[in-house]
């Protein structure tokens, strides 16, 4: 596992330079594709391991050493280790082992200082998690501005919300209604060993993560992968068949895949990366549904609208994705206070774009992943105050506050608004 030790080393070095943690992940392993499945899902776990402790790991880190590494790869290195001594099953005299060999890759006269650094945690253990705790960022394992913008904004319940962040991420499925209820569905993973249950809305949360191909009758369209609260976009829409319904962010498709499954629609699916909007097209070619695929800009309708109205949208704009940190811990980490503003701007542009293309008493549903209000409710407000001939549908219960779902054991966290156009 050494090897597996050194390349987690590599792609953490590189996330906390600024570079994405799944594309980096993905680059390393078609490089190195004569990984073992059991190295694979190693090396994913101590990629996101680190990541998703790094406040704390850092903290520790810092505490051991008499004075700052030059070499970057060497603390990468340490990090890594360190949360393996802290957070993995794995033998500590292994960790330690393979992480004074990699470092002979790095810099053969620092074997020692890896040697002593990661004994000394092994024998200040207690003291040392402690000592990172008394600081927020060591606490919770996030930026203090991030902390600090949560706790501005929901008190006391910010403290769990930093902590269902810090989480292994459920897996939920979705059933496609046009193949069987979930009922039907729970019935077939209960035959094929899979210990699950329906949870909100229809979602099936399985007990414990498992590959797709252990899915029955997931390659021929019969569920696919989604958070459970993302499933609420559908059921808030409120589409009726013989709509005519844009999907304004479509990519990767889970969304305008579970409108079609439930409803006989003229359904567009647009998004400006025509990459992403291949993944849509295989999403729906797997579920055996069809749309209108378009690769165009939602915050520049001019160059792909026909000039037909819609009866309902689905705007799931681009967002700082704070609700859904446990999937991809590199965000705590690269984005910055600016990047908040920047996206709401981002949204506004958008939502003021699509609002034209809605028909008089249509329904517009405006969805983000983050739990910041700066990207939601308050873009929402902003709006309803330039735009008099529309009005904010209350969403009741769902485990909602004002349309805000916060993250926790059994999904991730959502904000929804849906707004209706005066007729």
């Amino acid at each position: 596992m050494q090897a597996v030790q050194q390349l987690a080393a590599d792609i953490v070095g590189q996330v906390l330079a600024g570079r994405n943690l799944n594309q980096i992940l993905g680059e390393t392993l078609r490089r190195h594709a004569a990984l073992l499945p059991q190295e694979r899902g190693a090396l994913q776990d101590l990629c996101y391991g680190t990541l998703r402790f790094y406040g704390q790991l850092n903290r520790i880190l810092d505490a051991l050493l008499n004075k700052p590494l030059q070499d970057n790869r060497l603390r990468d290195l340490l990090l890594v280790a360190l949360y393996q001594l802290q957070y993995s099953k794995a033998a500590s005299h292994a960790v330690v082992d393979h992480a004074v060999r990699a470092t002979k890759r790095i810099n053969a006269a620092a074997g020692g200082l890896v040697n002593a650094v990661l004994r000394n945690f092994l024998r200040r253990q207690a003291e040392l998690l402690q000592f990172a705790a008394e600081t927020e960022e060591g606490r919770y394992s996030y930026p203090q501005w991030w902390i600090a913008a949560l706790k501005a904004q929901y008190g006391t319940s910010a403290v769990a919300v930093l902590e269902a962040g810090n989480l292994h991420p459920p897996m939920s499925l979705r059933v496609n209604r046009r193949s069987a209820a979930p009922e039907q569905y729970l019935a077939q993973l209960a035959a094929a060993g899979v210990a699950a249950h329906l949870i909100e809305p229809q979602a099936i949360y399985l007990e414990s993560p498992l590959s797709v191909d252990r899915l029955p009758g997931f390659f021929e369209g019969a569920v696919s992968v989604q958070d459970a609260g993302a499933q609420y976009a559908a059921l808030l829409l409120d589409v009726q068949d013989g709509m005519r319904v844009l999907d304004a962010c479509a990519a990767p498709g889970g969304k305008c895949a579970h409108v079609l499954e439930s409803r006989d629609v003229d359904l567009l699916a647009l998004d400006k990366d025509a990459q992403r909007l291949e993944k849509v097209r295989e999403n729906l070619q797997r579920l055996k549904l069809s749309a209108t695929l378009v690769c165009g800009d939602a915050a520049v309708p001019q160059k792909w609208w026909d000039g037909r109205l819609f009866d309902r949208i689905l705007a799931d704009v681009p967002c700082s994705a704070s609700g859904v940190v446990r999937r991809h811990p590199d965000i705590k980490w690269l984005r910055r206070p600016s990047d908040i503003e920047s996206f709401a701007q981002q949204q506004e542009d958008i939502l003021h774009a699509l609002w034209p293309l809605l028909a008089g008493g249509g329904k517009l549903l405006y969805a983000t992943c983050s739990v910041f209000a700066r990207e939601n409710q308050q873009v929402i407000r902003s709006f309803l105050e330039r735009h008099k001939e529309a009005r904010q549908i209350v969403i009741a219960g769902h485990g909602m506050e004002d349309g805000q779902l916060l993250p926790n054991d059994r999904h991730d966290g959502f904000f929804y608004a849906l707004l209706q156009k005066d007729a």
